[in-house]
């Protein structure tokens, strides 16, 4: 139940502030640090599904920042610090191409601009992310911690927010080079705080590959599921 937890918080703490429609004011600024866990696990659900070949944990540290560049634009900031392991193999009698270890390293980092296009009630604003090639891989142990490849991420964010409620949402395409596929993705968010200081959140993220790239990865990235291609 843990992992259900953290990994929702996660992903709600991303999206919200790096996908939100509303940009920061002239000079002000916002940092925050978060820490999520995926841990123990042996499945990857995908098409099809398949079991990793040892016991996989991702933990990452990922400090956030913006800055209000002017009234409507502002600047973004992700880096994230991967800590990542392949434990026990999953198969017993199984022979393992994959080593047991751990490494803590850089992932890919992300740069980013928001602009504000349009604000009455509504709120939208155009974003454009650039993921940095600077994960890592260890073949020995088959653990990556970043897709070998610079993505170029433009989106659209729209929202709207009341006194105790908030609605938004974003699409847009990541395009990935180096053989990786491209993708498209679509997310949505809804709010409510029924007392200070507590928000109750509702969203989805989708997701869905090209299919346009023909990277050959290692067996051994394969046999762990971390950063692969679609």
């Amino acid at each position: 139940m843990k992992k259900l937890l953290l990994l929702p918080f996660f992903l709600f703490t991303i999206t919200l502030f790096s996908q939100g429609a509303w940009t920061k004011s002239k000079n002000e600024a916002y940092l925050q640090l978060s820490y999520f866990n995926i841990g123990g696990y042996t499945n990857i659900y995908g098409s099809p599904d398949y079991s990793t070949e040892r016991e996989i944990t991702d933990n990452t540290l990922q400090l956030f920042g913006e800055y209000g560049l002017s009234e409507k634009t502002t600047l973004l900031l992700s880096l994230p610090i991967k800590m990542i392991k392949s434990g026990d193999v999953v198969l017993e009698g199984a022979t393992p191409i994959t080593a047991e270890g751990s490494k803590s390293t850089l992932g890919n980092l992300v740069f980013g601009i928001k602009h504000q296009l349009y604000k009455k009630k509504w709120v939208l604003s155009g974003q454009f992310n650039i993921e940095a090639n600077t994960g890592g891989f260890y073949p020995e142990l088959g653990l990556r911690s970043g897709y070998d490849t610079w993505t170029l991420s433009p989106k659209l964010n729209v929202g709207r927010g009341f006194e105790n409620f908030f609605v938004q949402g974003t699409t847009g395409v990541d395009l990935r080079f180096n053989g990786y596929s491209s993708n498209f993705l679509i997310g949505g968010e809804v709010g409510a705080k029924p007392f200070k200081p507590l928000w109750l959140i509702a969203y989805f993220d989708l997701s869905s590959s090209f299919k346009n790239g023909d990277i050959q990865l290692p067996a051994s990235n394969l046999a762990t599921g971390l950063y692969v291609n679609d």
